[in-house]
């Protein structure tokens, strides 16, 4: 059953860009298929999770956790009567800002910005979405209705006061000067199912991956109440399992005690609010779909743990490194030799400021999979070859 504040395709605050509905998908079915289809979803299939793409073919990708992050918001969202679709086009977008390499990569890229207002994926992700996918002859970006980009700009909360938009990054304000996404409110209850979605799913695949890579050990992970509550649980129901079968029994466990809570808590949220509308959820001041305190606190340790003995192991230290490296030089040479760049982005930099034309570049580098930033660094710092 639907839920009074589930975002209605029928009560939709439209395009930017007016276009014919049509006959049998609604406006939210739309913006989730646009996005499917897009090109910058097709580039997550070889853009870093954790591990560079090529250190091994089962381990997370952008892709791959995106898609994970759908599956977890659309189990949330049906359950708490909201709508799926639009849950469903924010989880599988909301990665489409980020660069290769990761977070490493956006750490480099926003250092050599800095002048420039620095890189945030968030604010790359709507400029993405509303400007660089270039598809239809109408417009530019994929023209997604206003209430699945203001889940976009905002799941994680609101990015300033009420007509103080001194702190926003540039592609936030050049964006809501055209088309004003209240970015003082909260998101939509979709928007914040996908957000804590995203927290479910890189927490526990993270684990996952970080067991099968070696860098950390369950024996570790046994210090972590959230974890070694699922890993007794298994043990006590199953005893002895081979490696595969006993990570995946626990790590199905600890996503639906995770999923579990943020149902139970958010219906009581819910209840002490008594919204009536989308716009209550939007004003109430506060997020009103997460976890409870108690899963709060049991995040935050887990993600302390994941901080210290993963993503700062040494060896992840050393692919974050050569990352940062390249995608630094890749920066500073194009900006400094712009004839270095591909055709058509040597034209679109004719006639544009100096901050225009770092955006740019910070475009063409965001848009790279970790395997063409890894050819293209070759290609242009290599001089033991001449390639083309």
């Amino acid at each position: 059953m639907q839920s009074v504040i589930a975002s209605n395709p029928e009560a939709s605050r439209g395009r930017l860009y007016s276009e014919e509905e049509s006959k049998y998908r609604s406006p939210f079915q739309r913006d989730r298929d646009r996005v499917i289809h897009s090109k910058a979803f097709r580039r997550l299939k070889h853009k870093t999770q954790v591990f560079v793409h090529h250190v091994g073919d089962y381990y997370r990708i952008r892709l791959t956790h995106s898609i994970e992050v759908a599956q977890i918001g659309r189990s949330i969202a049906r359950t708490l009567g909201l709508n799926e679709d639009v849950t469903e086009a924010l989880a599988l977008a909301h990665d489409f800002g980020h660069t290769p390499f990761g977070h490493a990569g956006e750490e480099a890229l926003d250092e050599v910005m800095k002048p420039y207002d620095g890189f945030d994926h968030n604010a790359q992700s709507l400029r993405v979405v509303t400007k660089l996918e270039n598809r239809y002859a109408g417009f530019s970006g994929l023209n997604l209705t206003w209430d699945t980009l203001e889940g976009l700009a905002k799941h994680n909360g609101p990015l300033c006061e009420k007509d103080d938009y001194s702190n926003l990054h540039v592609n936030f304000k050049e964006y809501n000067d055209q088309h004003d996404l209240e970015l003082h409110t909260y998101a939509s209850a979709e928007a914040q199912v996908a957000a804590i979605a995203d927290d479910i799913a890189y927490n526990s695949h993270d684990v996952a991956d970080g067991l099968k890579a070696g860098l950390i050990t369950l024996e570790q992970l046994e210090v972590v109440p959230l974890v070694a509550d699922n890993i007794k649980l298994v043990r006590d129901k199953y005893g002895k399992l081979d490696k595969s079968r006993e990570l995946h029994e626990i790590i199905r466990r600890l996503i639906g005690q995770m999923i579990n809570d943020v149902i139970d808590a958010s219906r009581i949220s819910l209840n002490e609010l008594k919204p009536q509308s989308v716009g209550d959820i939007r004003a109430a001041g506060k997020m009103t779909i997460g976890f409870s305190k108690n899963m709060r606190n049991q995040d935050k340790a887990l993600k302390k743990f994941l901080m210290k003995n993963m993503y700062r192991h040494y060896k992840v230290n050393r692919m974050s490194s050569k990352a940062r490296r390249v995608v630094r030089e890749l920066f500073n040479l194009y900006i400094s030799e712009t004839e270095c760049l591909p055709t058509e982005w040597q034209q679109a930099l004719e006639n544009n400021t100096e901050m225009e034309k770092a955006r740019l570049v910070a475009d063409f580098i965001a848009g790279m999979t970790d395997r063409f930033a890894l050819l293209e660094h070759k290609r242009l710092f290599d001089t033991s070859t001449f390639e083309l």
